[in-house]
């Protein structure tokens, strides 16, 4: 069997070269069942050797190439002779930045192995993708609810997400599907209290509060450079939905029970007296084209939000003594 893994991004590489090799090898298997081949400084023959090579306490004998575009450019000849008849014991993977469908090796491949190529996925397909991986790796089902929440509060990077759920499937233990209570318990729960005294220190007008909770919100976990932004905007958004309910009239007690508010709920209620649709609907608008900013490398996270929640905490329309009605 032969594996090819194609990519332009190496942690995304790999992540499915460690996803792989979990499926075929356990981790005592290692020492005796794998082999680790530098390209710079292992030559064809001794690879195709360790293919032949009879497995020893596993049933196969994987072989691992990373980084094997001139590894493969310098030993065409020989990998197609190798992909004509390979080894029924040993399993070759070749991890390459690109693998061009029109050589000899990339249309035997199919015949012989599977070709898995790795990109970062689109935004709209992130959800599906976290949601197949759950099923394969964890034999867990992930909400779409809880893959959205999770993206929301992680950031885009796939690699960090599949860590995510590497957790979530732990915590989840027994039960079979991942969930957003799950997602809000392990993952949320620290990042979303941080947003909220700091947002409750901006309504209040508590400049400084707001910066020193957000600054030690950096200090305490080196991922909030990914996750701040959406942090932020989970919590505003939840406030602009319960102002919306509030203004058709629906009870307190019922906005906390649609929109799963379970902590401080006296406390987001009194914030949303203090603050406008109109203001929270900006606010929204300003953390979507911080996020912009930040993707594009115009701006570092840490600085953009420092700026806003400044810029929130000292303009007077955030403040306790705003008219509320609009």
């Amino acid at each position: 069997m032969i594996y090819v893994i194609a990519g332009k991004e190496d942690s995304l590489l790999n992540a499915e070269c460690d996803k792989l090799l979990d499926r075929l090898l356990e981790p005592q298997q290692r020492v005796t069942g794998l082999f680790n081949a530098d390209p710079a400084k292992v030559p064809v023959s001794e690879v195709l050797d360790e293919l032949r090579t009879a497995p020893f306490l596993t049933e196969k004998r994987v072989v691992l190439v990373k980084g094997a575009d001139v590894f493969v450019s310098e030993n065409r000849r020989l990998l197609e002779k190798y992909f004509d008849n390979p080894c029924p014991t040993g399993i070759l993977i070749l991890t390459v930045s690109s693998w061009p469908p029109q050589t000899k090796l990339a249309k035997k491949l199919p015949r012989v192995g599977k070709l898995i190529s790795v990109t970062q996925p689109k935004p709209w397909q992130l959800p599906s993708r976290l949601i197949e991986y759950a099923g394969d790796a964890h034999d867990k089902n992930l909400t779409e609810e809880a893959a959205q929440l999770l993206i929301e509060l992680t950031g885009a990077q796939l690699t960090r997400l599949y860590s995510e759920i590497d957790k979530l499937a732990l915590f989840a233990d027994t039960e079979k599907a991942i969930t957003t209570q799950h997602v809000e318990a392990l993952i949320g729960h620290n990042r979303l209290f941080n947003a909220f005294t700091v947002i409750d220190a901006v309504i209040a007008g508590d400049v400084a509060k707001a910066v020193n909770r957000l600054r030690s919100m950096f200090a305490e976990d080196k991922s909030t450079e990914y996750t701040v932004v959406g942090a932020f905007a989970f919590h505003f958004r939840r406030m602009f939905n319960a102002k919306v309910l509030l203004q058709k009239g629906v009870r307190p007690a019922e906005i906390a029970k649609r929109l799963r508010i379970w902590g401080n709920k006296d406390a987001l209620f009194l914030q949303l007296r203090k603050m406008t649709l109109k203001q929270l609907g900006e606010n929204l608008q300003r953390l979507a084209e911080i996020d912009y900013a930040i993707k594009t490398g115009q701006t570092k996270a840490k600085v953009a939000i420092e700026q806003l929640v400044l810029k929130l905490a000292t303009g007077s329309d955030t403040r306790s003594g705003a008219p509320a009605s609009t």
